[in-house]
């Protein structure tokens, strides 16, 4: 784009192009969910019940960002759902998803910059992982400071190593199964469980248990409504986006979960050390090594290394813009409203960069104090999952009731309201699935820490209601303008 960017929301300027968007989308979906946590998946709830986990939970991403699509295209805003929230269903709600999401992120900065130094140590295990933990974050930073369109270049790079390196395992998997690179294996053996359970282990139990796991791999998806805000042409870059969101969870995890499951036994024992100090044995790696590559383990660790550094990246970003707009709205103090002349939300970046320190330095000082704080973050990925769906059922609803016609917008969501309706069930079943034998057993500090982000929620959203007094707008009063506070804002 030409030097002299459309200056949007008062210096946020819309540099990124629809490439960026797409990759920035995809990358989002490819992460270390995939490359790392499947692998406990398939062990826990067995191929079978591992793949209509995924495939239920990609159903419910397909619908929330379709959702997502239809309010981005036809409003697109830096604050995306937090936004949404606070002009279709009430502040108080919109207050509370914003300050939820900024704090998921500003934590998920610190955890991800921790395991950049678990990563690291793979290679370098004799050198403290705190230098490679705060050299990540200082990079980070500095990309993050330039401009938005280094951002979105970083993001297209990585993502394009994530993409070919899942097309490459695909390839490979599949000429595996077949038997044309690697050993004999017993692939209907492998889906089916050694011809028990035909193929689901644990029963259904085991396969809500899974829908936690992979609702974390598809976590960050809901980037491509954040990124709507600076998009150089947000209604061709999003619609575009979100269309391929179905064939991206189709191909690159339904697809991925099925070749692990047919080349894996699900009793192999290193699937259950699926976390990020056991990179060596992720289920690529190890499909990888079956087809006779000596070296996987390595590629694997260099790509995973990729997909966290991509994750914090995300991270920085979509924390600070929210910072950003919720300074805008009024919901934080005023400095964090500000931009430079490139149009970079200095004070804000400064601030969550200083939180994400911060929780990065207990992990050091205080383990216990960085547990607590991980989990209080652990389930807000969901609660802004809610968030979408609560205010595009409230956004349809609005447009209609104030006469508007369907016809006009320029991406319409898949059959609506069931994508919406559907996504709210699904994330209230996951959000209570986290760790129901904590109640059953009573044990306090196991629903502290599993379930710490849903007051913080309530807290919240009940403290913006009590101090400001807000209610539940009425569908004829929702503001349907696509102006907004932190747009007409100049300085």
């Amino acid at each position: 784009m030409a030097e002299n960017t459309e200056s949007f929301g008062g210096g946020i300027k819309r540099e990124l192009k629809t490439r960026h968007i797409s990759m920035i989308a995809l990358g989002g979906c490819i992460g270390t969910g995939l490359f790392v946590a499947s692998g406990s998946a398939i062990s826990q709830a067995g191929p079978m019940g591992a793949l209509v986990a995924y495939i239920a939970i990609g159903i419910m991403v397909f619908f929330l960002m379709t959702s997502l699509g239809e309010m981005a295209t036809y409003m697109p805003l830096t604050g995306s759902f937090a936004t949404y929230a606070n002009k279709f269903v009430d502040p108080a709600f919109g207050f509370a998803m914003g300050w939820n999401y900024w704090f998921n992120w500003a934590v998920t900065l610190a955890v991800d910059a921790a395991t950049v130094g678990v990563v690291m140590n793979y290679w370098l295990p004799n050198m403290p992982q705190w230098i490679w933990s705060a050299v990540a974050l200082a990079i980070i930073f500095v990309i993050n400071i330039l401009s938005v369109k280094s951002f979105g270049e970083t993001e297209f790079w990585m993502s394009i190593i994530k993409v070919i390196t899942v097309l490459v395992f695909l390839a490979v998997g599949l000429l595996t199964i077949f038997g044309i690179m690697g050993n004999h294996i017993d692939v209907i053996n492998n889906l089916t469980a050694n011809h028990h359970h035909g193929g689901f282990v644990g029963g259904l139990p085991a396969i809500l248990a899974v829908f936690v796991v992979a609702g974390y791999s598809f976590q960050g998806t809901e980037l491509v409504g954040i990124t709507a805000g600076e998009s150089a042409t947000p209604e061709e870059s999003v619609p575009k986006a979100i269309k391929q969101v179905f064939w991206r969870i189709l191909l690159f995890y339904i697809l991925s979960i099925f070749v692990i499951a047919a080349l894996i036994n699900y009793k192999n024992p290193d699937l259950l050390r699926s976390d990020a100090a056991h990179v060596a044995v992720s289920p690529f790696a190890l499909v990888f090594k079956q087809a006779g590559f000596a070296a996987a383990a390595s590629v694997m660790n260099a790509v995973i290394l990729t997909s966290v550094l991509s994750s914090a990246n995300s991270g920085m970003y979509a924390s600070t813009r929210m910072l950003y707009v919720m300074s805008r709205e009024g919901f934080a103090p005023k400095a964090f409203g500000k931009t430079n002349r490139r149009g970079i939300p200095v004070a804000a970046l400064l601030g969550t960069t200083v939180v994400g320190l911060l929780t990065f330095v207990t992990s050091i000082i205080g383990p216990n104090a960085y547990n607590y704080l991980v989990a209080a973050s652990g389930l807000t990925g969901f609660i802004a999952w809610i968030g979408i769906a609560v205010s595009h059922y409230r956004f349809r609803r609005a447009f209609l009731a104030q006469g508007k016609d369907l016809n006009s917008l320029k991406y319409k969501a898949k059959w609506f309201p069931f994508g919406p309706l559907m996504a709210l069930v699904i994330c209230i079943l996951v959000i209570i699935g986290q760790n129901p034998q904590s109640f059953v057993a009573l044990d306090w500090q196991q629903i502290l820490i599993t379930y710490m982000s849903v007051p913080l929620f309530i807290i919240l959203y009940v403290y913006y209601k009590i101090r400001h007094r807000t209610k539940v707008i009425p569908l004829q009063e929702v503001d349907l303008n696509k102006s907004t506070k932190s747009e007409s804002y100049k300085g």
